[in-house]
């Protein structure tokens, strides 16, 4: 199977992440088919792909004309049938292991022999995924970054089972949603929330230990090291209870105290303040 000719992408969840991975399939020409687990997720993530576009008019990013266009290329379904004829499939869904290797055991036998298997992933293992399915040379992680749209990175994780063709297949499909792409190991975190964890434990032990405010934190990172937000903002945006999850399944596999969750992150978790999502985290966001 050409690269090229991968013309239908399917995606399996509609969230914050699937919803992002449908938007730019689809504005790259794609036909896209997105699956939910019932009518109002499915109908949430369809007006969560419309809300993007239409925040993209009124930056005069896109044309009334073009979201037409955009939308017109997918096709929203609850029936993991309608992934018969796509070339790939990318699942989008909470990030559960039991829950992913029963989407790849449906897939692996609704989907045409040839069609890649793809995870989005942010910290799992991807061959343990794979090993739900009989493909596991067609099966690798492509993980995508928070907002889909906006982020131009795009890992590719090759797994010990992962064909070289299945890898090149995946590369072009990367770059042709014009994504830029760096190859990472199965291994947990891959290669940014490798580094990125330990970044955020460390700054909210600085922070939970008393030393230093969370502004004195943020700031002295945007300043002396030149990012556009600081670790605590940062984790915010991307979710504390997204990034206690990740910390706590590195931690699993390594059993690494640089990855174990701090005490504060827990405590916050448990009380629902997740970030930007939900209104507070490190900042208030109401």
């Amino acid at each position: 199977m050409d690269s090229l000719n991968i013309r239908k992408i399917g995606v399996a969840g509609c969230g914050l992440m699937g919803s992002g991975i449908v938007e730019v399939t689809a504005a790259a020409s794609y036909e896209v088919t997105v699956l939910e687990a019932n009518p109002e997720i499915l109908e949430k993530g369809k007006k969560m792909v419309e809300g993007s576009l239409a925040m993209a008019i009124r930056r005069g990013k896109l044309s009334e004309e073009d979201r037409q266009t955009i939308t017109g290329r997918i096709k929203y379904t609850l029936q993991m049938e309608d992934f018969s004829d796509c070339g790939l499939v990318i699942e989008a869904v909470t990030e559960n292991m039991e829950l992913k290797k029963q989407i790849f055991a449906g897939l692996d036998k609704v989907c045409r022999e040839d069609a890649i298997l793809a995870t989005n992933t942010s910290c799992l293992s991807v061959i343990d995924i794979a090993s739900a399915t009989g493909r596991m040379d067609k099966v690798l992680g492509l993980h995508f970054f928070n907002p889909v749209p906006a982020m131009k990175l795009l890992e590719i994780v090759k797994t010990i089972a992962t064909s070289d063709e299945t890898v090149e297949m995946s590369r072009a499909f990367g770059q042709s949603i014009g994504k830029s792409v760096v190859m990472a190991p199965d291994i947990p975190g891959f290669i940014v929330n490798r580094l990125l964890m330990p970044f955020f434990l460390e700054a909210i032990r600085l922070m939970e230990s008393g030393q230093a405010s969370r502004e004195d934190i943020d700031r002295a990172v945007m300043l002396g090291l030149n990012h556009p937000m600081g670790p605590l903002k940062l984790a915010d945006f991307v979710g504390l209870d997204t990034a206690c999850f990740i910390s706590e399944a590195m931690y699993k596999e390594m059993s690494d105290a640089r990855f174990a969750p701090p005490i504060l992150l827990k405590k916050m978790v448990t009380a629902r303040r997740y970030g930007r999502k939900t209104g507070r985290g490190f900042y208030n966001y109401s």
